[in-house]
């Protein structure tokens, strides 16, 4: 992949020196959710510039109130409380973790075998993926346990949904009696597994965890840092599949334009921690407060959650043509602004390989931005623009995506074969005889 010196940006797009336009169908690292240089949040920036910028969180509260009685008019029923002493997702999730064991005066906590919570050691450990801890030392991973997510398309039981009745839940008291040292404070989970491949857990599967987490007394710790901030058409991804985490985090597009932001909230009986126990020399940070809480201003009166549900169909629409047109693509899934492309080789197994080449390619042909899963190790495409990009810029994104795919396999004719496609058939196309 070719070295570009961006001097520009503005909405979805990047400009480098020769004034090349290049779109970015991932919102930065996913955490743009107003894209780059939204005018109004650039005033507000500039002027909060001018006033202050950064004090103790001691001397933050206002900052902080206006916040948090921001995302309480969005969150889930009965997080009441709020903790805003992180500027990262990774710190947040382990501020959420201290929670959880403080409350519960348990240790073990519970998370997904592609699960990803942030890089810090904690997060790292806690999160899947092993080749994440290589070289670390073995005491990263004390007091964690990892269960298999619910994949239907590949389960790791063999088992078929509906029919399964939710084996994947079940069978997380066999890790637990076997796995854990009998202390679970917590199981933490992404609405929509993000980095682990965009995989979105079919209907009943939250609620499902949720009466198991409750009927063992273990907190439901929801990792909101992806999916949260209208990613899905609703402020939080919690409220998309009916859930009431005990705890949940947020980040990423909490900051609008890139500005680093997170918070917590949390039920009462998590309100543990004293401010020595999870706190940060940026926690409470004006600047990303005010940020935080314009962002939340400005989505509501441009009614970007109306936009992301109302585009869903759009995006969806792409990317099954996308789809329909290269046997490579096994799969596409997502909910609002938020989809996985998944490559398959012609013998059905993971092509890592393929995304990795088509992410460069679109990027060095097609001035085309995109992100892979897994760090370059999983064989989804991540499909993630910011929350204001329109119809025609989704189309141009998907449309240089196609290019991109044309390239690769121009490039590289071992990607190339063919899969035998069947089409569903409607009833009422058998009625009229157009099948």
């Amino acid at each position: 992949m070719k070295e570009v010196n961006f001097v520009k940006t503005q909405g979805v797009s990047l400009f480098d020196e020769d004034n090349n336009k290049y779109m970015d169908a991932v919102s930065g690292t996913f955490n743009l959710a107003l894209g780059y240089t939204h005018p109004k949040m650039v005033g507000i920036l500039k002027a909060q510039l001018d006033s202050v910028v950064h004090i103790s969180s001691h001397h933050s509260k206002p900052q902080v109130q206006a916040l948090h009685e921001k995302l309480q008019k969005h969150a889930p029923e009965g997080l009441t409380q709020g903790w805003y002493r992180d500027i990262t997702g990774s710190t947040a999730n382990e501020g959420a973790v201290k929670m959880a064991q403080k409350a519960t005066g348990r240790t073990d906590i519970i998370t997904h075998f592609l699960s990803h919570h942030g890089q810090t050691s904690l997060m790292t450990a806690l999160s899947g993926n092993a080749f994440r801890r290589e070289n670390l030392p073995e005491n990263t991973t004390a007091h964690t346990l990892k269960v298999p997510e619910p994949n239907c398309r590949k389960c790791f039981y063999g088992a078929s949904y509906p029919e399964c009745g939710f084996t994947c839940v079940e069978k997380i008291q066999d890790f637990m009696e076997y796995g854990s040292n009998g202390s679970v404070a917590a199981m933490m989970v992404e609405p929509i597994i993000a980095n682990g491949g965009n995989i979105v857990p079919p209907d009943g599967y939250f609620q499902a965890l949720q009466q198991f987490c409750n009927e063992r007394d273990i907190a439901l710790i929801v990792d909101e840092v992806h999916a949260g901030m209208g990613r899905t058409g609703e402020m939080f991804a919690s409220t998309l599949f009916g859930m009431n985490p005990d705890i949940m985090t947020v980040g990423k597009g909490l900051g609008g334009i890139g500005i680093p932001a997170a918070a917590i909230l949390m039920r009462p009986e998590y309100d543990v921690l004293s401010s020595y126990d999870h706190s940060f020399t940026s926690g409470g940070n004006v600047l990303s407060l005010v940020v935080a809480t314009a962002t939340i201003d400005i989505m509501e009166e441009e009614k970007i959650l109306d936009h992301v549900k109302g585009h869903e169909c759009v995006i969806s629409g792409l990317l099954e043509d996308l789809k329909a047109s290269f046997p490579n693509i096994c799969d596409v899934r997502g909910k609002g602004f938020m989809w996985g492309i998944e490559f398959e080789r012609e013998d059905g197994s993971a092509d890592s390989d393929m995304v990795n080449a088509v992410i460069e390619t679109a990027f060095d042909n097609q001035q085309l931005i995109l992100r892979g899963t897994r760090y370059g190790y999983g064989n989804v495409i991540e499909f993630r623009p910011a929350l204001v990009a329109t119809k025609d810029e989704l189309s141009e994104m998907v449309h240089r995506l196609r290019g991109a795919i044309e390239d690769t396999l121009k490039l590289d004719p071992s990607f190339k074969y063919k899969r035998q496609v069947f089409r569903s058939v409607d009833v009422n196309d058998l009625n009229s005889g157009v099948a």
